[in-house]
């Protein structure tokens, strides 16, 4: 992928800006392959979808027919298994290095595999900050942690894989992915409460409970914010809002953790002042 500076190459509807070095594949966003200051995006709709379910599946056999109902759905064209295969060529034209021995996409009877060899993948730098952060986390290193969750959630620029939508494989991991990314940043909202800064970020929990009103952890760390800041009757009016919101939306009642945290409050419990919501 390496070339002069700055300077921009076409392939068919692909757009490649170059200028670095150290490929990296990025899913956490729109989807892209980055090289240094070196940016490569795709502008093949049909080709978006086959990249992104082999490097969800990097390093695993994925069958030819999977990969035509990532890319169709349940009504491919006639020539289906054709497309695939003039797709497959036009990728691995695209990805491989100058001078490589060969393309990362290799065919594996019944399918392909792309081996990520020396190449990142950011989802898989997420996970490693992710469980960095929980090791920390579990030995009360609260301001590692809290680097570690930073850093993991500043791997995203978006919604994971932009607008693309596909298939049974990138439909799931896109669930999956959104999901740990809330609970990475529960996790660093629990290590900055526990350096104390409930203050800080009452109005952060605050916004974050009206984009996720059903999530019961975001209020649960608001109301221990709020109680940790002085502010009693706040923390108190939250938990009576989000019951009424599961309520109304869900017909439910709030879950154990927040209805002891409520009574804890009530009772000015002392353990509060230290404790981190869990």
């Amino acid at each position: 992928m390496k070339a002069d500076p700055h300077v921009t190459r076409g392939l068919g509807r692909f757009v490649f800006i170059t200028g670095g070095c150290e490929m990296r594949y990025e899913v956490l966003g729109n989807l892209r392959i980055t090289d240094g200051d070196e940016v490569a995006v795709l502008r093949a709709r049909k080709i978006e979808p086959l990249l992104a379910t082999l490097l969800i599946r990097s390093g695993q056999i994925v069958s030819a027919s999977h990969l035509i109902t990532e890319i169709w759905g349940d009504e491919p064209p006639r020539r289906a298994t054709a497309t695939l295969h003039v797709y497959i060529s036009q990728l691995r034209k695209f990805l491989t290095v100058p001078g490589a021995t060969q393309s990362p996409i290799v065919t594996r009877a019944p399918g392909y595999v792309l081996q990520l060899g020396e190449a990142a993948l950011d989802v898989h730098d997420f996970q490693q900050l992710v469980r960095e952060g929980r090791g920390h986390a579990k030995a009360r290193r609260h301001a590692e942690a809290s680097r570690a969750f930073s850093a993991a959630l500043g791997l995203w620029r978006g919604d994971v894989l932009g607008d693309l939508r596909g298939g049974p494989t990138i439909e799931s991991f896109t669930t999956w992915a959104e999901e740990a990314r809330l609970e990475c940043t529960e996790m660093l909202f629990e290590a900055d409460l526990a350096q104390g800064a409930h203050r800080e970020l009452v109005a952060e929990l605050y916004q974050i409970t009206l984009e996720h009103p059903l999530r019961e952890t975001f209020h649960r760390l608001l109301m221990l914010a709020l109680y940790r800041s002085g502010r009693t009757s706040e923390a108190l009016m939250a938990y009576e809002s989000v019951r009424a919101k599961l309520d109304t939306e869900l017909g439910i009642t709030p879950c154990r953790a927040l209805n002891e945290l409520r009574q804890a409050i009530l009772l000015s419990d002392p353990a509060l002042d230290h404790a981190i919501a869990a």
